[in-house]
């Protein structure tokens, strides 16, 4: 069985495996998920066995993920009976069946919100000296306040502040539009289903505030300080003074000062690169601007100017490449 969600014994919290993933990546804090200590998200089922009794995490450090994040039980990972994530391949006693658990699969843990705001977290006081077999080495403090556990974070996460989770659940999920029609998504005060928040990039013009995603047709590199990304599919328009619709390319610029200051300026020059470098036909996403026409000076001749639909990316947060095979 597939989790989305596991306490984290020095948090003192309950995390989806995508908040795990962002602390991972954030080079402002001191966080290594295969150092942390994460147990069953029941609070019953967590209560009845000790702090060795941990489940697992699948691509939870992996840059480039193809495959659905997520927590997993391991070969000795316990439950009490009852409890709603034993697996139906695993027994309450933690006896898994001989072909095991897969790691692949949809997401199917849909937030109804993105929230714009990133989350917080702290660390539990520094364990007494004789309790150090059952807690972690404690890094650095995430935040200065408390965190306080929402009873509500014993099933799937309601909100999420990481924009990775949403996108996983549209891409994985993205053959069954039923599916996506059903599920709402909030962002701000825009509120609509899944199949609709997400709109093609050639589809732009159709409304603003939304996830624009399309087909990766080139990343430009300036000596990896910036990068423009150019979309394989363009833009039909038409100008006031036009007797008809035109097509125009699409592509957003990524500029070397929100790269720099950026939290997880590491790996996204990992992911950035290895897109450059792939074979594999990629995808990008993004929320937060909306690609305007402008006129932007030709490389040959600057003098003479072509037009394009371009958007400065503003927040790195929101903002994706990566392969999303169902999307081909």
């Amino acid at each position: 069985m597939k989790f989305d969600l596991a306490y984290c014994l020095s948090l003192d919290d309950k995390l989806s495996i995508y908040d795990v993933r962002d602390l991972n990546f954030d080079e402002t804090v001191a966080f290594d998920s295969t150092k942390e200590h994460f147990q069953c998200p029941n609070n019953a089922c967590r209560a009845a066995f000790d702090a060795s009794n941990e489940l697992g995490t699948f691509n939870a450090k992996n840059v480039n993920y193809v495959r659905t994040p997520h927590f997993k039980n391991l070969p000795g990972t316990q439950h009490v009976a009852g409890c709603p994530y034993v697996s139906v391949k695993t027994s309450a006693s933690g006896v898994e069946a001989a072909d095991g658990e897969t790691d692949d699969g949809r997401e199917e843990h849909f937030p109804s919100e993105l929230l714009l705001t990133r989350r917080e977290y702290v660390r539990k006081p520094a364990a007494p000296a004789g309790a150090a077999d059952v807690l972690r080495d404690d890094p650095v403090r995430v935040a200065a306040t408390p965190s306080k556990e929402s009873p509500s974070r014993d099933t799937a996460p309601d909100k999420t502040s990481v924009f990775a989770h949403p996108v996983e659940c549209f891409v994985s999920n993205f053959a069954d539009r039923d599916l996506l029609k059903r599920m709402p998504l909030k962002i701000g005060e825009h509120t609509a289903p899944y199949s609709s928040f997400f709109k093609k990039i050639e589809y732009l013009m159709d409304n603003k505030g939304l996830i624009y995603w399309g087909r990766i047709k080139k990343i430009e590199d300036f000596h990896s300080a910036s990068f423009r990304i150019d979309f394989e599919d363009k833009v039909w328009f038409k100008k006031p003074d036009d007797s008809k619709k035109k097509p125009y390319p699409v592509s957003v610029y990524l500029n070397k000062k929100l790269i720099d200051n950026y939290r997880k300026r590491k790996a996204f020059l990992e992911e950035i690169k290895h897109a450059i470098d792939s074979d594999k036909e990629l995808f990008c996403f993004f929320y937060g601007v909306t690609p305007e026409l402008k006129q932007v000076p030709g490389k040959k001749n600057p003098e003479k100017p072509f037009e394009v639909f371009n958007a400065n990316i503003e927040n790195l947060d929101h903002f994706i490449i990566r392969e999303a095979p169902g999307l081909a």
